[in-house]
């Protein structure tokens, strides 16, 4: 698929994609944290990284060694994290630890292959301590849902693609199953599954 390919500088062109939607993300639910309620997690900083989003999932790309697949899943955790805790909206305190355990947890349920949560802990700059907590706690989040139908996949890869060439704030899609995950108070990565047809196709990508 288009959104897996590489570009010429040898980055899968997902990330350009993830990175451009979840920094809006995280920006726009900056602003909402003066007025509204959010709890602080575990995985809130103190303060905000200096490293950007693109930078740090070049990171993880660069020394994980996982597939591009890996980080459309990973970015579907998240949407799910999202939608599942309404009270912890991704912004640019959470993101990093947020990005950095969704590929860990991805990459174990996709990959055959995969690295082990202390090398993880030094790629994110965490502890494995820490890494090991974030883990368990992104698991309970998602309430364990890390399966994946094929149709899930594929339209969140033509989401990212769109959402980065067009960058504008979210659209509805056409789509009576599937439809664009927001609130009044915080916008959510991009789409709310369907959960009744969710768990008639569950298949692991």
């Amino acid at each position: 698929m288009a959104e897996l390919e590489t570009s010429y500088e040898g980055i899968p062109k997902v990330i350009n994609f993830m990175a451009s939607v979840l920094e809006r993300v995280a920006e726009t639910n900056d602003l909402s944290r003066r007025f509204s309620a959010q709890k602080i997690s575990m995985f809130d900083g103190l303060t905000r990284p200096t490293i950007s989003v693109e930078s740090y999932l070049e990171r993880i790309f660069k020394y994980a060694n996982c597939s591009p697949s890996c980080f459309v899943v990973a970015y579907i955790y998240l949407d799910r994290f999202s939608q599942r805790q309404p009270l912890l909206p991704i912004n640019s305190f959470n993101v990093h630890r947020l990005l950095i355990t969704s590929v860990l947890v991805s990459a174990k349920f996709m990959d055959d292959i995969f690295y082990n949560n202390a090398y993880y802990a030094k790629v994110g700059g965490i502890s494995t301590n820490e890494m090991n907590l974030l883990e368990v706690d992104f698991l309970f989040g998602i309430g364990f849902q890390l399966n994946v139908t094929p149709t899930t996949f594929h339209t969140y890869c033509s989401y990212l693609q769109t959402e980065m060439l067009l960058e504008s704030p979210p659209m509805p899609m056409p789509s009576s199953s599937l439809k664009i995950g927001r609130n009044v108070n915080h916008q959510y990565c991009c789409i709310n599954e369907d959960e009744s047809t969710r768990q008639q196709h569950e298949l692991a990508v």
